[in-house]
């Protein structure tokens, strides 16, 4: 059965199956079909993250193999992990697919299908992208937008089937790119559209990686395993709740979904109780508390930052509290918000696109003091996106939108989200205790810094919850979704 007309053995309405026609045609008009375009795949080394992760891209594309210097596919350990450049979030859990992959021994190869640019593929999924980030930045500016637009959407239309329906039908013109990969090679999408390419691609062996914990129709590629990050979200997803209004629908098969734990990095949780410990004791001496704010990949947000970053200068400089912010490839953020805030140039220092500037302070505040504000713009996105997994080894709290973050072994400040399905990652990371329930506004956010700033009993609750999780395996999520994967393999 065509996977847009039938889901899980749920028939999808026949208005919403024309719609989805519909949609690809719009596409096809626009962009073409390039179905029958015989792509090349070529392994180049990652410049910037292929080092540290043992990441190499996959680069696809027309002009004959002698277009680029290419590596041989390891068709025994390798396994490619599929994702989007859409905001941050998908890159960073991408990111510690590929770290996991290191850690146990095997090649990730790193698939962005939106890095193609003759392919239709890629331009299909920037059109989308450019109106989701779009959308994301005018919800921070228009309670009245926010409200009728994007919070039903975020929440309720990406929950619906028939939202689905329109993405498979979508995939189908994704599929191309993934002709001359191996089929045999595990495939670990980070958004559901890698997932779904690479099923209609003909490969064998994908497991789709669910973010978020609000099961949303959205998330779903039949044909793959599903894997999910929380008990709330496995449960969701088994019944298909609410993706079909009030109807009670055929679940999705158990087998095609696994409850896997938190996607995290392998550095990050290696290493989680020797940075508790540095947290606490730089708590117990006094030190500056150390509050990493980091602008998401909209780019949106940005007058709470400033809001905090206004309350916090006194205490900046009294040396009670140090920032880092990273404003990932987003400079004219760090320049409306030094232009805006009087006295920030003279207490920050500019870590700007240079790599090796970047390491060197992450490695140095691990053990080191850091006074001051520290800013870190880079605009390569792998190292925008990384910058704050390096910074959040050595912070005390990270100031975040209840997103993919919500996930990681730090203690958390959460901030207004940009989505209603954005709401269940603050939830889920309060009531496991390594984060706070979601500041709706900005007095209520200063007023939780202000806590953290002058009580230890948030940080030391955090960091307790921290090290407790992870001796029960909810940090080990992206371990288990490459073992899975290989898994897939083996059966």
């Amino acid at each position: 059965m065509e996977k847009s007309r039938m889901i899980f053995g749920n028939i999808i309405h026949k208005q919403d199956y024309e719609k989805a026609v519909k949609s690809k045609e719009k596409y096809v008009k626009k962009y073409g079909d390039d179905s029958n375009v015989d792509y090349q795949a070529a392994i180049i080394p990652n410049p910037y993250i292929g080092e540290a992760l043992g990441v190499s891209d996959i680069r696809i594309g027309t002009g004959g193999s002698g277009k680029w210097e290419s590596e041989k596919f390891d068709m025994e350990k390798g396994v490619i992990v599929g994702n989007i450049r859409m905001g941050f979030g998908h890159y960073r859990i991408s990111m510690a697919m590929a770290s996991a992959a290191h850690a146990l021994g095997y090649k990730p190869y790193w698939m962005d299908l939106n890095s193609y640019p003759e392919t239709t593929c890629t331009k299909v999924i920037s059109a989308q992208n450019k109106l989701y980030s779009l959308g994301s930045r005018i919800s921070q500016k228009s309670r009245v937008f926010n409200k009728t637009v994007w919070e039903p959407m975020n929440y309720e239309g990406f929950r619906k089937l028939s939202y689905n329906a329109s993405d498979q039908k979508n995939a189908e013109l994704m599929a191309p790119v993934f002709k001359n990969i191996p089929k045999e090679i595990p495939l670990i999408g980070t958004h559901v559209w890698p997932a779904q390419a690479a099923i209609h691609g003909g490969m064998h062996y994908v497991v789709n990686a669910i973010p978020d914990n609000w099961p949303m129709a959205l998330h779903l590629a039949e044909g793959s395993l599903h894997t999910i990050q929380t008990h709330n979200s496995w449960y969701g997803y088994r019944v298909l709740n609410g993706m079909q209004g009030s109807e009670v629908l055929h679940p999705m098969p158990a087998a095609d979904l696994k409850y896997t734990g938190h996607y995290i990095d392998h550095e990050l949780v290696s290493n989680i109780e020797t940075d508790c410990a540095a947290r606490l004791r730089r708590k117990e001496v006094g030190q500056p508390m150390r509050i990493l704010l980091t602008i998401g990949g909209a780019g949106a947000q940005k007058e709470i930052f400033a809001a905090i970053i206004r309350h916090l200068m006194p205490a900046i400089r009294e040396k009670k509290a140090a920032l880092y912010v990273n404003v990932g490839d987003y400079k004219n953020v760090w320049d409306e918000l030094v232009s805006e805030i009087s006295g920030l140039s003279r207490v920050s220092r500019e870590h700007f696109n240079n790599w090796e500037d970047t390491e060197s302070f992450c490695q140095d505040a691990l053990t080191g003091r850091v006074i001051g504000v520290h800013a870190f713009w880079h605009e390569n996105i792998f190292q925008a996106v990384y910058a704050t997994n390096l910074l959040m080894r050595s912070c005390d709290v990270l100031v975040t939108k209840p997103s993919e973050l919500s996930f990681y072994p730090v203690p958390k400040l959460f901030i207004k989200r940009i989505g209603g399905h954005e709401r269940w990652g603050a939830i889920h990371s309060a009531e496991l205790g390594d984060g706070t329930h979601e500041c709706q506004d900005i007095p209520h956010t200063l007023q939780m810094i202000d806590l953290f700033l002058r009580e230890d009993v948030m940080l030391k609750n955090m960091c307790g919850s921290i090290i407790k999780n992870k001796s029960i395996g909810v940090y080990d999520g992206a371990y288990e979704v490459v073992k899975l994967a290989f898994g897939l393999r083996e059966k």
